[in-house]
Parts: C-alpha cells; sequence; structure tokens
C-alpha cells in the first residue's frame, strides 16, 4: 500500500512537472498522503511540511519575485519522496 502511495505522489510530480496537474492539485494529492509521515522519522514531517508550505506559498508569486525557485523545491520534493520511499525498505 505505501508502495502505491509513493508512485502515486511521484506521478503527480510528474503530471505536475508536464503541465498535466496545477500546483494546487499537486499540493492537495501530497495533503492528502499525510498518511505516510506516520511511518516514517519526525525530520520527515518537518520537512514535508516546509517544502509543501513554500511551495504554496510560491503560487502567490511570479517565479522571479519570489524568494526561493518553485523549479528547485519541486525538484526537492522529488528527493524527499526518494528518500523517504527508501527509508521504508
Amino acid at each position: 500500500m505505501r508502495d502505491a502511495a509513493f508512485d502515486h505522489l511521484q506521478d503527480s510530480l510528474r503530471q505536475h512537472q508536464t503541465g498535466h496537474l496545477s500546483l494546487q492539485q499537486l499540493l492537495q494529492h501530497f495533503r492528502d498522503a499525510q498518511g505516510l509521515l506516520e511511518q516514517l522519522p519526525p525530520n520527515y514531517a518537518q520537512v514535508w511540511h516546509a517544502l509543501l508550505d513554500r511551495l504554496e506559498s510560491s503560487a502567490l508569486f511570479d517565479e522571479e519575485s519570489c524568494s526561493f525557485s518553485r523549479q528547485a523545491l519541486l525538484q526537492q520534493l522529488g528527493l524527499w519522496l526518494d528518500k523517504a520511499r527508501r527509508q521504508q525498505s
């Protein structure tokens, strides 16, 4: 079941990066999957929430006016998924 949840989130991230899923939809998919955090060490939850909060904030601004790169945050989210999946293995 957890692998399916990770697969769903990685697929959602890919869909967003190819323009088939809005940032708001992506964030909703991740927020809906918070049950994954219960199986991970607490620092994973801290990073998860920080990334999602920053991505949500970035939606309020143009990429150029934001103090951090949305693309970099999306890459970090992908990295988080990879590390979280390995933690569960």
